[in-house]
């Protein structure tokens, strides 16, 4: 059975929380799930990405609650907590200064802005996604907006690319 036919055949009760793991947004997740059947990943991927492009900012809100500050460790064994882990493997944990800078750099940032600091961390060290945090206090509040549902997208579609596997 090939990926997409995976995909298509789970139940729609398991699928919407597998679906949610990767962007904490039920209509997303729900236009997803619906849509099938899919005729192949691209397909799958190309409706994700599509309606991930219609997030709203109160769902930009809602689904930044399920995502971790970059440079902490997010407990627990759930599937987004586990993905979180994964994706930020190249913070160097064991870097004090790095670790104080990007704890500095989400403390204002999040006075800034009003919500954490959200970036695709997927194979990018702990400097660079620091040096990616302080680039984007420029950014006003509705640019920023923007910025973080294009991050969470991006999220989403990496997650998308694990279940539909």
């Amino acid at each position: 059975m090939s990926a997409p036919d995976r995909f298509n055949a789970v139940p729609r009760a398991e699928l919407l929380p597998e679906l949610r793991a990767c962007l904490d947004v039920p209509r997303w997740a729900r236009r997803v799930c619906d849509a099938r059947p899919y005729d192949s990943a691209a397909a799958v991927l190309a409706a994700a990405d599509a309606a991930a492009r219609e997030l709203t900012p109160e769902e930009v809100d809602a689904a930044l609650a399920a995502h971790p500050r970059i440079g902490e460790r997010p407990a627990g064994e759930a599937t987004s907590a586990t993905w979180s882990r994964s994706e930020q493997s190249g913070v160097d944990f064991a870097d004090e200064g790095l670790r104080t800078a990007l704890r500095e750099g989400n403390a204002a940032y999040e006075r800034k802005f009003g919500h954490v600091y959200l970036v695709c961390a997927g194979g990018r060290g702990g400097a660079e996604l620091l040096a990616v945090l302080r680039s984007r206090m420029h950014n006003d509040p509705r640019t920023e907006l923007g910025v973080v549902a294009d991050e969470l997208r991006k999220i989403a579609l990496l997650r998308l690319e694990k279940v539909i596997a």
